[in-house]
Parts: C-alpha cells; structure tokens; sequence
C-alpha cells in the first residue's frame, strides 16, 4: 500500500500558520500545553475574556488526533446513553447530552460570528445494527434517548446495500471542517494577544503557588493555571491516568463513491466498527469511511485494517478509489467520559482534558467551555460530570482491573517474545533482533539504512512494537508511539527511544 496516502485530507487542504519555539523564559496567566482542538478553543475562549495566554506545541499545530479525525460534530456516541443511564444515572445521561449540544451549538454560533467557510452541514446521524444481539441493545439505547428527550426515531434500513436489524436516528447533528474552523479561531486568538509556540515539548511542572511549566529545552513558564490538553497528560504520574485510560488506533480512506451519497453520518455499533459521511473535495463528493479499531501496539500487520475498509468500500459504495488515508488515537476512560477538570482533588491550578474515545470534535469543545468556566470562576452544569477525580464503581473498578491486566500482560510478553536471528532485513522492512544481549528494534528504509532503537518504552518499560502501515514503533501499554528513528510521536513518553549504534 502506497506510504504517499497517509495524509489526512484535512491536513492536506489547509496551510496553517507557523510558530516559533519558545527561546525564553516567560510569565503568563494560563500556559496551555496541546495544540489540538481543546487547546485553540479553550485559548481562543480564554482570549475573549481578556486573559494572558500562552498555548504550547510539541510538534506544530493540528498535527495530532485533531487533524485526524472524521469531523463528526455530534451527540451520538455510539451506544453510550444507556450505559451512562444504567451507571451513572438519568441526570448524569441529560447533562452529557446537553454538554455536547452546547459544543454544536457553539460551533454553528461561531461560524456564523466569525463568518468561517469550514463547509458546516446539518446532517441527521444513524447508529445501525446487522445482529439481533445489537439490535437488543439499539433498542435499549432509543429508550434512552426517550428519557432524556433527544430528538429521534427508529427505523430497519439505512440507503446502503446492508442489512440492517435497526437503525437509531439523532436529528440535525453537524458535521464540518475542522481545520478551516479552528484556524479561523488560531488568528482570531493571535490577534486578542495569545503567544504560541511549536515545536517546544513540555517535560515537568514545579508546583508552587503560581505553577512553572518547564519545557524539554529548560525554558520556564510561570503562571496562575496550567491546562493540560496534550491527549494523554504528560504529567500522568500525578493522577495515574496510565492506568485509568487506554488508546485505541482506527482507520481512515477518503474513497470516491460510484453512486451519490444519500447524505447522513453513520456508524455501525456492532464489531468491527464502520463509519461514513461525505465530504467535499477539489468540488467533488467524496465519502469518508472510518472503523477497524485496535489497541495500540497490540498488532503490527496494521495494513490489513485498511484492506478491511477498501473491501467494505468495494461493497457498499461500488469503489475502491481512494486518494487519501489515515489514522487516529484515540483514548478512552475507565466510564467512557472524558476527564476534564483539576488534575487531582488536592490541585486547582493544573487542569486536564482528555478521554475523549472518538468523539473529540464534540467532547473537545465541551472540554473547553468547562475549562474556560473553571479558569474564570464561572459556575459550570458539567464540572462534576466530567470531574477527573470521579468514581462510579461499576464498571470503573471491573474496568480499571482489566486495563491494568492486559498492560502487565503485554509488558511481560514484550520481554519474553522470540526474536528472529538469523536473516537480514528487506527493503521497507522492519524486525527485532537481539544484539548483545540487548534487544533492538531494526528498520530498513528505502535508501538501505538501517535505524536501530532500543524497544523499551521510555515512558514504564513496555516493549513497543512495530507498526507496519504507519512505520511507527507503538507501544502496547499505554499507547506511546515513536519515528522508526524512535522520535517520540505520541505521549505519555517524553524521551525518544534510545539510539543504537552499529559499532
């Protein structure tokens, strides 16, 4: 499969603005770590309300899960409200509906104050079923709806060649693009006075009164409050969110139908997972279609998911041309919502956002009307909702045991795994091998090089694996990814992967 695809179209069809690294120490209100979509509307927000912000990047703006995503602006979660019902309670399940109805709604109200062209859409969203068994649980779901009063309806079909059990359908949701939207917001927020930042990685926090961020190149940043919007927090240890949360990949193809679209976004909720809606490209309708999670690091033939999706699109939209794919992370907490608020009971002063599952459009925002809240002293519906402290003991303790089973699995396999010896390496083509006693996670890249990395994570020492689709090194426990020259990629490691030398 051409490595020249992996670009998410968002990305592709946008040129964002560049910023410099941080050269100084610095003095502001709110230091905001993340580049993502919580980090800009949460600066953006903080701006209007005449704060001093300075926001930080590890990479460069919009590269990370943001960039990635499907674009979905919705309150359909999957099978979510029922779950949330039955654990959490009906008010609990009302609140998490109106937090993300006031996330579309923010976003539709900013298009039109700003007047951003970001090809917003009203679309209805369909979850469907091809099983009795998810059929059951639909059903559940609709009635869930009912209590909460989200408008809807349920119907047996949706306009594709698949059969469907039932179909679940949320009315007047949104979808946009996200990048022509929040850029929109980047200038917006340059222009209210907001520093930014790339390339500069945060690596510690001094916690005192006024808390410092240190950045990896030992610049200081001193401030009133710290938002921590980096998908998975780098200061993790100080809650122990490696244990309360897991990351998950999925796929992406923007393929080009045979046949129109029939409008909509869909989602199947049985396994493994399929995603559609359109989109427009280059004045042409292209339809987006999404699924085939996995833990990361826990499968290193990750070209097979793509196949999956090509095959699915052969099917249902009579293609399989396709000029674009990619992939996300995403995480997902021990009840399925997000962490957003203090970072630990005891600590006003750093605030976290992440777990969004893969809902980061919605959720991302929702985030940043509670930060936004929290940081002003505004009262705020959600904060307990959300509250990273929270405990719900079913399912969050079955939950917090299966997470932390399957990451001392993995770290015990990484260990113990065989390594092949005896052949070289191909062209494009990646193995581990043990070399004096250590063992080395070897890649040939196109010219013949070879670049050879220690496989133990640098964030708690999980062996990383390889992932063949992506040319990333992901490790099973926590969802670290590293460059095949071991580049940190995607937290919660901060170091690189330890270079070896072939001497």
């Amino acid at each position: 499969m051409s490595t020249e695809k992996h670009i998410s179209y968002w990305r592709d069809s946008v040129e964002l603005p560049s910023f410099p690294s941080l050269t100084e120490d610095l003095d502001t209100e709110v230091c905001i770590i993340g580049g993502g979509i919580t980090g800009i509307v949460t600066a953006y927000l903080l701006s209007k309300e005449g704060k001093k912000v300075t926001l930080l990047e590890a990479d460069t703006l919009l590269n990370g899960t943001t960039g990635y995503t499907t674009a979905k602006v919705t309150a359909q979660h999957g099978l979510i409200y029922d779950e949330i019902i039955q654990h959490m309670g009906l008010e609990k399940a009302k609140l998490y509906y109106q937090a993300n109805t006031e996330a579309i709604q923010f976003v539709e109200g900013t298009v039109k104050e700003l007047q951003i062209d970001c090809d917003l859409e009203n679309e209805d969203a369909y979850l469907y079923a091809t099983s009795e068994e998810y059929a059951r649980k639909i059903h559940k779901e609709y009635e869930a709806y009912q209590s909460i009063g989200i408008p809807s309806n349920l119907d047996t079909t949706i306009p594709f060649p698949i059969e469907t059990t039932t179909v679940l359908k949320m009315k007047e949701q949104k979808q946009f693009h996200p990048l022509r939207f929040l850029h929109k917001l980047i200038n917006e927020m340059v222009q209210n006075g907001v520093a930014i930042y790339e390339h500069t990685p945060a690596k510690d926090i001094i916690e005192e009164t006024r808390p410092v961020v240190v950045t990896k190149s030992d610049k200081h940043i001193r401030c009133n409050h710290v938002v921590i919007a980096s998908h998975f927090p780098f200061y993790d240890l100080k809650g122990f969110y490696f244990t309360r949360m897991y990351a998950e990949r999925s796929y992406v193809l923007a393929v080009k139908p045979n046949e129109p679209f029939p409008g909509g976004m869909y989602y199947s909720v049985d396994s493994p997972t399929r995603s559609m809606r359109s989109v427009q490209i280059k004045g042409e309708t292209y339809v987006l279609v999404g699924g085939e999670s996995h833990k990361t690091g826990q499968e290193e033939e990750t070209d097979i998911y793509y196949n999956a999706l090509i095959d699915f699109s052969e099917k249902v939209l009579s293609s399989n041309k396709y000029d674009y794919q990619w992939s996300a992370q995403d995480l997902t907490t021990l009840d399925k919502l997000p962490y957003v608020g203090e970072i630990t009971k005891e600590n006003e002063t750093i605030l976290i956002a992440t777990g969004y599952r893969k809902w980061g459009m919605s959720n991302g925002i929702a985030a940043s009307l509670l930060l936004c809240d929290i940081i002003t002293g505004k009262d705020n519906p959600y904060k307990d909702l959300y509250s990273p402290s929270r405990v719900y003991l079913d399912p969050s303790i079955k939950n917090f045991i299966q997470t932390n089973a399957d990451v001392a699995k993995h770290l015990i396999k990484g260990k113990l795994k065989t390594t092949d010896e005896n052949r070289e390496l191909l062209v494009d083509e990646a193995a581990v091998f043990h070399l004096n006693g250590q063992k080395v996670g070897c890649y040939k890249d196109l010219t013949g090089k070879v670049h050879m990395v220690d496989t133990t994570c640098t964030h708690l020492g999980c062996e990383v694996a390889w992932n063949k689709a992506e040319k990333t090194w992901d490790c099973p426990c926590h969802g670290s990814r590293f460059s095949y020259e071991g580049e940190v990629i995607e937290g919660p490691a901060l170091e690189p992967l330890t270079k070896i030398s072939e001497e």
